[in-house]
C-alpha cells in the first residue's frame, strides 16, 4: 500500500482541498490554467508519466544506508511548462514526502498510489513556455517492484548494497519523476554512502570525497536520458578508469566477488564500442563502461544508459547486446512501449552481426534458427498483447528477423549499413515509434514494404517460407 504523506487536516479543509485537486479547467484557487495529465496513455502502461510539462534536468541528492535499507534524497527538477499549468504530478511510488517547492515556494501535497500531485501556490504562475524548478525531499525504505511478467525492478536489495533498476516502471521507486521513456532529460546524480561502499551510477564520475565516515560519489550525465534507463548500484568493486582513443571515458565497475572472472570481458568494452560505432554510427555519449553485480543479486542484464548492468559476468554475445542499446533504445530512445522491438531487434541483431565477424557463424543461420522458434510466433513484435509480453521471445528473435529481412530487401550492405547509421544519427538523443521507422526504411529506399511489415513485423503467423 503507497504511503501517504502525513499532514492533519479537519474534514472542511480537507474537503476543499480534494475541491481543488479534482477541479480540471479555469482558474483554480487563485492558480491560473489547469491541473497536467496524471499518465501519458502509454498502450502498456497508461498510469506512466504526466502531461502539461517536459523534464529538462534532475539533480538527485541521494544518502543511503544500505544496512538499514533507508534512503534520503533530494530531487530538483528543471522543467518547461508545455501548457499553463495549476498543478502537475510525478511518478513516485513507497517513499515519504517530507516537503516540497516549486520556484522557491511550498506547494501542496496530494498522494494517491504512484501520483505525486503538487499545487503551487497563489504567486506561482506556471505559464505555457516557463522554465520552473522543483526540489522534493523524501524519505524512506525504497521498494522492490514486482513487474507484470514477474521480474523485479526498482530498488534491490544486494548482499553487500543495493542495485535500482528501472525498466519499465522501476524508477519511481527511488526518485520522482515523468517516468516515461518520451520524456529524456539529463541527470546530475549524488550519492553518499558508507566509507568502504562504492556507488556507481550513469555518466561520467566527476567526484568522489569521503569526510565523517561516508563517501558522496557525483555523477554527470549530460545527453538526454530516459528514467527507465537510470541506475545507482551500491557495493563493494573494483573500478578501473580509462580513456579509449576516441576520447569516450571507460569506467567499468565488479563486485569483488566477480571480478577477476569479469576482467577479460570488461577490458572488451571499448573494442566492442569501436566495432559498433563502425556499423552503428559515431557513439552516441561521452562515457561508456558495464557493471558487473555477483550472480543472483538480480534476474537479468539491462542497458542503462552509458553502462549497461550485468547480473554476473557476461559472455560476449550479451555484452554486444546490451552496447548496442547504447544506440538503440538509449540514445534512439522507443516513443512508447508498444516500440520495445526496435530497441531489442536490433540489440539482437547485433549479436548476429558480432557472431558473423568474430566467429564466422553467418547471419542467415541465425535468422533461419530464429524462424524455426515457435516461440518468436506468439505474436506480432510491434503488437505484444499485454504489458507482460513486451519483454518476450518475439520482440527479441522475431524484430532481428524484421532486421535483417530489410536487409534483404536493400540487397546492398553498403546501404543497409548507411541507412542504419542514417537512422541512428535522425534521431539521435530523441524518440521514435514503429511508424518512423517504417516510414524512414521506406523513404530512405525508395521501396513499398508494405508486404514485409504485414508479414514480419505486424503478422499473426508464421509464413509459409521464410524467402
Amino acid at each position: 500500500m503507497d504511503q501517504r504523506t502525513p499532514v492533519r487536516r479537519t474534514a472542511r479543509a480537507a474537503a476543499l482541498v480534494l475541491l481543488v485537486l479534482t477541479t480540471s479547467t479555469g482558474c483554480t484557487g487563485g492558480v491560473e490554467g489547469r491541473p497536467g495529465a496524471a499518465g501519458l496513455r502509454d498502450p502498456y502502461f497508461p498510469r506512466l508519466g504526466n502531461g502539461g510539462y517536459d523534464v529538462t534536468h534532475y539533480d538527485l541528492a541521494l544518502d543511503v544506508d544500505p544496512a538499514a535499507h533507508r534512503l534520503r534524497g533530494t530531487a530538483t527538477i528543471t522543467a518547461r511548462a508545455t501548457q499553463d499549468l495549476s498543478a502537475f504530478d510525478l511518478d513516485l511510488v513507497g517513499l515519504t514526502v517530507d516537503s516540497a517547492t516549486v520556484d522557491g515556494r511550498p506547494a501542496a501535497v496530494h498522494r494517491a498510489g504512484q501520483e505525486l500531485t503538487l499545487r503551487p501556490d497563489a504567486a506561482s504562475r506556471l505559464r505555457r513556455g516557463s522554465t520552473f524548478r522543483t526540489v522534493v525531499r523524501y524519505s524512506g525504505s525504497p521498494r522492490t517492484l514486482t513487474d507484470p511478467d514477474r521480474s523485479q525492478e526498482g530498488w534491490l536489495r544486494t548482499a553487500d548494497g543495493s542495485v535500482a533498476l528501472g525498466e519499465p516502471t522501476g524508477s519511481m521507486a527511488w526518485f520522482p519523476g515523468n517516468n516515461h521513456p518520451s520524456d529524456k532529460a539529463s541527470y546530475d546524480i549524488a550519492v553518499t554512502v558508507p566509507e568502504g561502499l562504492t556507488a556507481v551510477s550513469n555518466g561520467e564520475l566527476t567526484s568522489r570525497r569521503t569526510s565523517g565516515g561516508t563517501t558522496t560519489y557525483r555523477w554527470h550525465t549530460a545527453e538526454p536520458m530516459a528514467s527507465y534507463l537510470a541506475t545507482v548500484v551500491i557495493g563493494r568493486f573494483d573500478t578501473k578508469e580509462s580513456t579509449t582513443a576516441d576520447g569516450i571515458k571507460v569506467f567499468t565497475a565488479a563486485d569483488t566477488t566477480v571480478a577477476a572472472d569479469s576482467a577479460r570481458i570488461l577490458a572488451r568494452v571499448p573494442e566492442v564500442v569501436k566495432w559498433e560505432a563502425e556499423r552503428f554510427g559515431p557513439y552516441p555519449f561521452s562515457a561508456t563502461g558495464a557493471i558487473v553485480e555477483r550472480t543472483g543479486d538480480a534476474g537479468y542484464a539491462l542497458e542503462t544508459q552509458n553502462r549497461p548492468f550485468f547480473h554476473g559476468p557476461p559472455g560476449a554475445g550479451l555484452l554486444v547486446h546490451e552496447m548496442a542499446h547504447q544506440w538503440f533504445g538509449d540514445s534512439v530512445t522507443p516513443g512508447s512501449w508498444r516500440d520495445m522491438w526496435l530497441n531489442e531487434g536490433f540489440a539482437t541483431y547485433a549479436e548476429w552481426l558480432w557472431e558473423a565477424d568474430k566467429n564466422g557463424r553467418p547471419v542467415q543461420g541465425r535468422f533461419d534458427a530464429a524462424f524455426a522458434d515457435d516461440d518468436n510466433w506468439a505474436f506480432p513484435p510491434a503488437d505484444p498483447p499485454t504489458a507482460a509480453d513486451i519483454s518476450q521471445a518475439p520482440v527479441y528473435g522475431r524484430g532481428a528477423m524484421v532486421i535483417h529481412r530489410i536487409r534483404q530487401a536493400v540487397d546492398d550492405d553498403k546501404r543497409f549499413f548507411a541507412l542504419v547509421r542514417g537512422w541512428t544519427k535522425a534521431h539521435r538523443h530523441g524518440n521514435a515509434s514503429t511508424a518512423d521507422f517504417t516510414a524512414y526504411v521506406e523513404k530512405t529506399t525508395g521501396q513499398d514494404l508494405t508486404e514485409l511489415w504485414n508479414t514480419w513485423l505486424y503478422g499473426r503467423s508464421r509464413p509459409a517460407s521464410k524467402g
